[in-house]
């Protein structure tokens, strides 16, 4: 049976409403993770209750917790029935996240020296990266001895996670008419490569060595013709509960619907190019919501 765990939380925002980010700090067994995410527009009281919510998701339903926060508001409330007249959303998140766990609170004082708390700060403003079960930055497929292995994910809760993808596939604009048209000779361009994407994402474990097979809940593949720039704009948003996330899938998807792209196209343009692939956001996990355009 698992240890007792601990979890250390913060948050915070400039402004007050403004952007902000919250972190956790997680102990059981001897091993310790750490969590962060951030916000464009949020509320300190806000961050401090999505610190508390981030960290319980990743515990076992079950466990015996105690949470150590410095915000009185979340602490009293949760311990002395203070009023919930705002933030009703995370309230429900956080109270069903206790019904099946046995939760302790403990008000701690913040910015007095204790090394967790001040670490969940560090991480809750932005002022230190994240480390997972380590005192070093390490790479997650690689073992002790530095050999490739596949990452264990067993002990982590199953939530929802959602990943988009874009990338893109330049073109001259007489084959952008062509696809826009419907003169490729090989059929519709944008059916099939919407098709090609959704079925890449669902066998993305046996295309990528290490990476696991998902249950994926949705698959959405997205092409836009780009006039101005003469390319093909592809978009995908993948969808699973699981205990790991699923930017894999998204990527794949828009990898091989820009191939298939370029397959249908290729003999009216040699010279088209598959460029800008990359991960757009996720949401969902442990590591927390990440936005990068």
């Amino acid at each position: 049976m698992a240890g007792k765990i601990n979890i250390y939380t913060d948050g915070g925002s400039q402004d007050n409403p403004g952007p902000g980010g919250w972190g956790a700090v997680i102990e059981q067994d001897g091993q310790k993770r750490e969590l962060s995410g951030r916000e464009a527009r949020t509320t300190n009281n806000r961050m401090e209750i999505t610190a508390a919510i981030k960290g319980l998701e990743a515990t076992p339903e079950g466990s015996n917790v105690t949470v150590h926060s410095d915000s009185r508001y979340l602490v009293n409330t949760m311990t002395r029935g203070w009023k919930r007249n705002v933030n009703t959303d995370l309230w429900d998140r956080l109270d069903a996240l206790v019904a099946n766990r046995s939760v302790a609170w403990q008000w701690v004082r913040g910015h007095a020296g204790h090394p967790q708390n001040e670490r969940a700060d560090q991480l809750a403003s932005g002022r230190a990266p994240v480390v997972e079960d380590s005192d070093e930055p390490r790479l997650t497929h690689l073992d002790e001895q530095g050999r490739a292995s596949m990452v264990d994910v067993g002990w982590k809760p199953e939530t929802v996670r959602e990943a988009v993808a874009r990338g893109y596939v330049s073109m001259q604009p007489e084959t952008l008419a062509l696809i826009r048209g419907g003169g490729v000779e090989k059929g519709d361009v944008l059916s099939v490569a919407r098709i090609a994407g959704v079925m890449a994402a669902k066998r993305t474990s046996d295309l990528i060595p290490l990476c696991h097979p998902l249950p994926l809940d949705r698959v959405h593949v997205e092409l836009d013709l780009d006039e101005i720039d003469s390319r093909v704009v592809i978009t995908a948003t993948a969808r699973t509960s699981a205990k790991t996330g699923v930017e894999m899938e998204a990527l794949t998807a828009v990898s091989v619907a820009a191939l298939t792209v370029y397959d249908m196209c290729k003999a009216v343009d040699r010279g088209m190019r598959i460029e800008g692939v990359r991960l757009a956001r996720k949401t969902g996990g442990q590591s927390g919501d990440i936005v990068l355009e």
